[in-house]
């Protein structure tokens, strides 16, 4: 039994190893260009993901435009063995002879044929401007990819900016706790002292389990906002991580700001998109019109023909035709006046995005100043409020001033905590907001 038993361990002993290994494998240090890096990855987020597979569809249809382009070339082969009946199909003979008939029924017989056939087209307006639609598809795709990028990019550094909000709340809220415990030591040394009351002991308790409780919402929030950024970057929501940046304030270069305008023109990838969409609807409408002009082709085949394999001749076809339409029902004409709507539609919706582009860039612009000034503002709170419960609690200390004074103080500090944090929350997102608006935010988070 006991035999049996260490054999058991000794089985057990590398499973155990190995988990022990995967256990203390060190959390991913994740900076906000990695997290980027890892969200527009071609295995990242699925709208990358996505807009990969519509470049290569696109890409598959330009190949079949090109198709009608190039020749077409078939290869058969039959051989057959028939019977047929010439009454059934109207053919009758007289025979001049009194009594004698010919026979109606023929066969069986064989036939034998292999050949290849060749068609290639000439003059084909508009196949060559579907072709060069086709092509103009896959830019904007290629356009549509980058537009893509530059939004999951924009998603994940918010995502990211959050985690670090939450944290810089957690760790100001930890400083409360500490600060409301220090609070409570002073008032019980107060009232050992004869200088305190009762009261006031137990106003330093409640403080001390308000921030306790805040501090508890503080790190649930935390963990939402790391959970949030996993999905956004498409990993396992259970991988641990750990940020290597801290809520800052990164000022914006001053020429950036100056050229916002002209840089969200010339580097949004969805005007991009959008401005090749419009060509391609154009090319598409000019492809219908063209459907009218005449088209020319030419075919061909070669092969050997006869009663079987070894009993044929050779035998070919080449010729040209000329297609020239003359009426369909109206079928093209509505086309045309289909694929005329579509490119009034497109110009529509290059006219709007343009638009939304400037409303955009100045909503972004407006955001960072308002940002960079609650930075300021928040950052002047600050230091006065720490200011002022230093001062209180030096006049608690001195029997001056009871343990109000001191919670007031407590309360404005983490107030002014809250308003930096969400300041530099505010400004960072607006950082954010600027780089997406310009069509600059991988540029920017390098």
């Amino acid at each position: 039994m006991f035999g049996k038993k260490r054999y058991l361990a000794v089985l057990l002993l590398p499973a155990a190893c190995l988990a022990q290994t995967s256990n203390e494998r060190p959390p991913l240090q994740l900076t906000l260009k990695r997290a980027v890096e890892i969200a527009i990855s071609p295995e990242g987020s699925a709208r990358i993901q996505l807009a990969g597979e519509a470049v290569k569809q696109a890409q598959s249809r330009s190949a079949e435009a090109r198709g009608a382009l190039l020749p077409n070339i078939d290869a058969a082969v039959s051989e057959q063995s028939m019977t047929r009946n010439l009454a059934a199909l109207g053919v009758t003979f007289v025979s001049p002879i009194p009594g004698f008939t010919f026979p109606t029924f023929v066969g069986p017989f064989s036939v034998f044929d292999a050949r290849a056939s060749l068609t290639q087209s000439v003059f084909d307006f508009s196949t060559i401007r579907r072709y060069q639609a086709s092509k103009v598809g896959v830019q904007a795709s290629k356009a549509d990819r980058d537009a893509a990028d530059d939004q999951v990019a924009g998603q994940v550094a918010q995502a990211y900016i959050a985690v670090l909000r939450a944290e810089a709340e957690v760790e100001a809220d930890r400083a409360n706790v500490e600060l409301a415990e220090a609070v409570l030591k002073q008032s019980e040394n107060q009232k050992a002292a004869g200088t305190g009351t009762g009261i006031e002991v137990t106003r330093a308790r409640v403080q001390l389990s308000n921030e306790k409780q805040r501090l508890v919402v503080a790190e649930n929030g935390r963990r939402r906002t790391e959970l949030q950024l996993l999905r956004a970057m498409n990993m396992r929501l259970d991988t641990a991580f750990v940020l290597a940046d801290k809520l800052s304030y990164v000022p914006v270069e001053p020429e950036r700001i100056e050229k916002a305008r002209a840089d969200a023109i010339e580097l949004r990838a969805d005007l991009r998109a959008q401005l090749d969409r419009e060509r391609n609807a154009s090319l598409s409408a000019s492809a219908t019109k063209m459907e009218r002009l005449p088209s020319v082709s030419a075919f061909g085949d070669y092969g050997s023909s006869g009663t079987s394999m070894n009993n044929s001749l050779p035998t070919r076809v080449i010729g040209v035709s000329v297609k020239v339409p003359v009426f369909d029902g109206g079928k093209r004409e509505a086309r045309r006046a289909e694929s005329a709507s579509e490119f009034r539609t497109e110009q529509i919706r290059t006219r709007d995005l343009r638009e939304q582009i400037q409303l955009d860039v100045q909503l972004a612009l407006d955001g960072l100043r308002s940002a960079e000034e609650q930075v300021k503002v928040a950052q002047e709170g600050l230091g006065l409020s720490e200011n002022e419960l230093a001062q209180a609690r030096r006049r608690y200390d001195a029997g001056v001033a009871n343990s109000l004074e001191v919670t007031d103080a407590q309360t404005r500090l983490a107030r002014a905590r809250d308003n930096q944090i969400s300041a530099l929350f505010s400004y960072n997102q607006a950082r954010i907001d600027l780089g997406t608006a310009t069509g600059a935010i991988r540029q920017m988070i390098q």
